[in-house]
């Protein structure tokens, strides 16, 4: 093969290497910031100890329905932030709030939690950073946006593929330079295999409030396993793989082509390969059309047969008349159309750097750059009044389009968006849908009642 390793010296891209080698703000005559997180798992405590990197912390308040999850995160965490304290704990986020007041909160909750926890952590006066994608759906996303600009709150999304060096390499290199020429069709996928099914229901193990879990979803019981890492494969939690996957890859698509809302949305799919006696309920096939008119994006997801991008299981192929981009969170390989070398780049991993990085075994090392530099674009654009580059409205998009691929699949039609994307045209029971029922005694936001 005459694939070359492209190596990131002094012909790398200048922005990819800007954010990569942007300064800390963890200088000690910088004010401490007064930081909380709600929802004490996997990716909230990894978004927590890299703002700890970037920036001077405390950490004021800690919460999760999962006690012994909250009790371990707050004995990490007292090695980690400035004071070496143990922070308190919580099990409600309204007490958090109220009683701490941090000025930055962090969502990393399941799915179907980000809404309710973000609009009131906004409400309380604080800043936040939270997790994609932002809502379970459409008109939570529209009432997050909502309460962000009432309450003039700096609001970020954890779409840190807008903040990645090799992407942002990639995509100068071979997108804003012209040398892919013009793309029409853009293919984002995912054929990574779908989750076993779980135990048969049972009792929540002590100091997990299954309740309150559940929250405002539709109820399912507890089973072994959900919890903390496989509510993903939960329909009442989360929105399956386009929610999880498709959401970064469209969002960064999204930004490298300048879109915002397609024209339409159509997508099939469903449980195809799957028993349908399983209790996974999210969909294992789906191929969604979203379409700009003069560029069709792609969604194809199969968790089942042959995997046909050993190097991309998980990507977005970006298909020019010049030539060819293939992109993950791994990785990217430029192919060009007629002759000349291709190219093969790596992502940025550093470890050296940060060697907490490699302690904190939960860490994705080729993310935690993409992380900390989404991080310091978050401070900054606190400090500036800015909007980050993830705000919360490109993060509504991008949510919203996801959801409503699936709602497109399961109702077995497209649709046709209205002007900001927020109708669909002529579709009453679509419409509808962009709501869900909240299980009582939680109320459904809208835009008016933030």
């Amino acid at each position: 093969m005459n694939r070359r390793d492209f190596l990131r010296t002094t012909g790398a891209s200048t922005l990819a290497l800007a954010v990569a080698d942007k300064p800390s703000f963890a200088a000690d005559e910088d004010k401490t910031l007064r930081v909380a997180l709600i929802g004490c798992g996997w990716y909230g405590k990894t978004d927590l100890f890299h703002l700890i990197q970037v920036a001077p912390v405390e950490v004021v308040g800690l919460c999760d329905v999962d006690k012994k999850m909250v009790e371990a995160a707050a004995d990490l965490v007292s090695q980690r932030h400035r004071s070496k304290k143990r922070p308190p704990v919580y099990g409600d986020y309204r007490k958090l709030l109220s009683e701490q007041r941090p000025e930055i909160v962090l969502v990393g909750t399941p799915d179907h939690w980000h809404c309710l926890t973000m609009i009131e952590a906004c409400k309380s006066g604080a800043d936040v950073y939270v997790q994609k994608p932002i809502s379970y759906d459409v008109v939570e996303g529209r009432a997050m946006v909502a309460a962000a600009r009432k309450y003039k709150r700096t609001v970020q999304v954890g779409l840190e593929r807008r903040s990645t060096p090799h992407i942002l390499e990639a995509r100068d290199r071979y997108i804003n330079s012209g040398v892919l020429g013009k793309i029409a069709y853009v293919d984002i996928h995912s054929y990574y295999g779908s989750g076993r099914g779980f135990p048969a229901p049972s009792a929540p193990p002590p100091g997990l409030d299954w309740e309150m879990y559940v929250g405002p979803a539709a109820w399912r019981d507890y089973s072994e396993g959900i919890h903390p890492r496989r509510w993903r494969d939960c329909r009442e939690f989360s929105n399956g793989q386009t929610g999880d996957l498709c959401v970064h890859l469209f969002d960064v698509t999204r930004m490298f082509l300048n879109l915002r809302w397609p024209k339409s949305i159509s997508s099939i799919g469903g449980i195809l390969m799957r028993s349908p006696n399983s209790n996974v309920n999210v969909h294992d096939t789906q191929t969604a059309l979203f379409d700009y008119g003069d560029v069709k994006v792609v969604w194809n997801q199969r968790n089942w047969g042959m995997n046909p991008e050993p190097d991309y299981p998980w990507g977005v192929t970006y298909y020019g008349d010049k030539g060819t981009l293939k992109l993950s969170v791994w990785s990217y390989d430029y192919i060009p159309k007629d002759g000349g070398s291709p190219v093969h780049a790596t992502a940025l991993e550093e470890r050296e750097k940060y060697p907490e990085d490699v302690q904190h075994k939960e860490t994705e090392l080729f993310a935690a750059p993409a992380n900390r530099a989404n991080m310091i674009n978050f401070i900054e654009s606190r400090r500036t009044g800015k909007r980050p580059v993830a705000d919360i409205e490109e993060g509504y998009i991008s949510t919203a389009c996801c959801i409503m691929a699936n709602l497109s699949m399961e109702l077995g039609r497209g649709f046709r968006l209205e002007g900001d994307g927020s109708k669909i045209t002529g579709d009453d029971e679509a419409n509808r849908r962009l709501t869900r029922d909240y299980r009582s005694p939680w109320k459904h936001p809208t835009p008016d009642t933030v």
